[in-house]
């Protein structure tokens, strides 16, 4: 099953359209030996070599891990697309990661480490759909109140290219008023506050929309709304 890599709220902590989890930070752990152990200093042995005052200690350490291969490296990427909802350009980025942490095997006749196609061919047999991943993440951060500034951030990072970002654009655009309602709900502004506050106040709550990602005419008008048991979205396009 897919896992979310999170999506960033105001507070800058993230989070994903796909079902939770990445978050989480991409992350691929991989196991190599048992991990060994040392005997503490000062236990006592009974078997060979063992005796009073004849304590001997063992240590094994970790097999350093093999370089990969192409194999290897395609093994990896299928690992990964199968744990996280993600991107040709997260995938790619992902797997040069590992390239230079582990190295590359570059023995006689090797193929050359090629992630960006590899990534691109997890796409082609339908792993990896950009436009689905910006899709859900778009509407998954403007349920929290985010507004298009920084969907089209989240988009940058998650490596979402250019024709891909503008095919949801007139979905984000849509969604606008929704999404900055909600964060004003969340932070009890405008309809859903008590009308209270002074000038500070409300430039305070202005940047805080702005910083949110929502457009300064829109966080305006929603800033100086009075209190409304129910607020209509039709009230602020």
């Amino acid at each position: 099953m897919w896992h979310n890599d999170g999506v960033t709220d105001d507070s800058h902590n993230e989070s994903n359209a796909f079902p939770p989890s990445l978050d989480a930070v991409d992350q691929e752990n991989d196991a190599f030996g048992d991990g060994g152990g040392t005997k503490r200093r000062g236990s006592k042995s009974w078997g060979k070599g063992g005796g009073k005052g004849g304590v001997k200690e063992r240590s094994r350490e970790r097999p350093a891990p093999k370089p990969l291969d192409a194999a290897a490296l395609e093994q990896m990427a299928l690992r990964y697309v199968e744990r996280f909802a993600t991107t040709r350009g997260r995938l790619t980025d992902y797997l040069m990661r590992k390239i230079r942490e582990r190295g590359w095997d570059g023995g006689t006749g090797a193929a050359l480490a090629e992630p960006g196609e590899l990534a691109q061919r997890m796409a082609d047999l339908g792993y990896v759909d950009d436009r689905a991943f910006a899709e859900q993440r778009a509407a998954a951060m403007q349920r929290r109140g985010l507004g298009a500034r920084r969907v089209a951030g989240a988009f940058r990072e998650a490596g979402i290219d250019e024709g891909d970002a503008e095919s949801v654009a007139p979905a984000i655009a849509d969604r606008a008023v929704e999404s900055a309602l909600a964060y004003a709900r969340r932070k009890r502004i405008g309809p859903y506050g008590d009308g209270a506050g002074d000038r500070k106040l409300h430039e305070k709550q202005l940047a805080g929309m702005l910083r949110a990602g929502h457009r300064f005419d829109l966080a305006r008008k929603i800033v100086a709304a009075p209190p409304s048991d129910t607020p209509e979205s039709m009230d602020f396009d």
